[in-house]
């Protein structure tokens, strides 16, 4: 897996490398193209993914986390999108949404949530378009009923978040809990056909009077990132203040720019030893030159974007500063922003590369493939966060519900 260690020195680079997934780097990289083929990621990999720390990175130490840095989980997700993009979709998902479940259940959740940190179970959060749910009360237990989509990494979860209406209330805020999805209640549909992160398991969930306790059931505010902004907002920890979507934003960015690095780096290496028509030789070639200028500078720039806001990010967490809304565009900005400058970066890479390189079968086929799920994500699609970043510019208030 090539890098750029070669290129640039690395004093003051605001990207490191992964830490706690390195040793399975390699196990993650062998079973990416039979995972894209099986549509499946292998089990080994998951059962040592399990054992692995990384599972416990964006939980506090209040509830037995490692309180990892946004940009240490980062440079983890980096390190495993140009391996198996599938694979990194899936931690992904699951770190950003636990963050999201440990600032809704809160303080007297803690128990319920250090389990979970303790076993280093995995999590999803399927609430996607289309999902409808019905809770019903009966005896300090709520029933649930109905289907949930885009539960990305359901197959190798344990537990998921649901967000449903309570047939019994008349207020119009959303419920949430968390399901245990290894009971006869619960039934993971696979329904994702996409020809990105195939083995994502972004699949449907059927609940059928799946149970929770009453106790763990709390309020789903659609503008939850306001209440988590109250200093009177009892968190956790300081971290569970930042918005989930905002990071999940930022780390989709980060995530584009290593699968975007290695993508660079394999061409430009193959490029050299490549003769085009009548003899030409490839590397000789200014438009060859001019692409790869141009999408290096692209990734440069991508990188940096991300990095920025997700350093930014860290610092409000150590100084215990409380988030605003520009901090939340501020982040969703800027991986969307991520997104689109190696959304380009990817389309140079591929003009380069040529019909030879798609006929050879090389592994930036598939790495193009799941590219295209970046820029479609409902958390930092474009068309939702220009808009809305707009608004603020004006001092208009922003409309975004999530």
């Amino acid at each position: 897996m090539l890098d750029d260690s070669g290129l640039f020195t690395d004093v003051g680079q605001a990207y490191k490398e992964s830490i706690f997934v390195t040793p399975l780097l390699d196990q993650i990289s062998s079973q990416a193209a039979k995972a894209d083929q099986t549509r499946s990621i292998d089990a080994d990999l998951i059962r040592e993914l399990k054992k692995n720390n990384i599972m416990r990175i964006s939980a506090s130490p209040e509830i037995g986390g490692l309180n990892a840095s946004i940009t240490s989980i980062a440079n983890e997700l980096r390190a495993i999108a140009p391996r198996c993009t599938s694979t990194a979709w899936c931690m992904w998902n699951h770190l950003c949404t636990f963050h999201h479940f440990a600032g809704l259940l809160g303080p007297r959740n803690k128990e319920f949530l250090a389990q979970i940190v303790s076993d280093k179970d995995w999590v999803c959060f399927p609430a996607g378009a289309s999902s409808k749910i019905a809770g019903d009360k009966t005896d300090k237990v709520v029933s649930l009923t109905g289907v949930a989509a885009f539960g990305s990494g359901s197959r190798y979860s344990e537990w998921a978040g649901v967000v449903f209406n309570e047939g019994w209330s008349d207020n119009q805020t959303p419920s949430f809990s968390m399901v245990d999805l290894r009971k006869p209640s619960v039934r993971i549909e696979q329904t994702w056909e996409a020809m990105s992160v195939r083995a994502s398991a972004t699949d449907h969930i059927h609940y059928k009077d799946a149970s929770v306790p009453e106790d763990r059931v709390v309020p789903w505010p659609l503008r939850h990132r306001e209440n988590l902004r109250d200093p009177k907002y009892s968190v956790i920890h300081n971290r569970y203040r930042e918005d989930w979507v905002g990071l999940s934003v930022v780390w989709l960015g980060a995530m584009a720019t290593g699968l975007v690095e290695v993508s660079l780096n394999e061409v430009a290496t193959s490029i050299k030893e490549r003769i085009a028509i009548f003899g030409t030789t490839m590397v000789d070639k200014p438009t060859i030159h001019s692409n790869l200028g141009r999408a290096r500078a692209l990734l440069n720039a991508a990188t940096d974007t991300v990095y920025a806001a997700i350093a930014e990010t860290d610092a409000r967490i150590e100084k215990n500063i409380l988030p605003m809304e520009g901090d939340y565009f501020r982040q969703t900005s800027s991986g969307m922003q991520a997104i689109v400058l190696c959304e380009e970066a990817m389309k140079l890479i591929l003009r380069v590369l040529g019909g030879n390189g798609l006929r050879e079968g090389t592994d930036f086929e598939r790495r193009y493939r799941d590219f295209q799920a970046f820029p479609l994500h409902i958390n930092g699609h474009a068309d939702r966060i220009n808009e809305q970043l707009g608004r603020i510019a004006l001092g208009l208030d922003s409309q975004n519900v999530f």
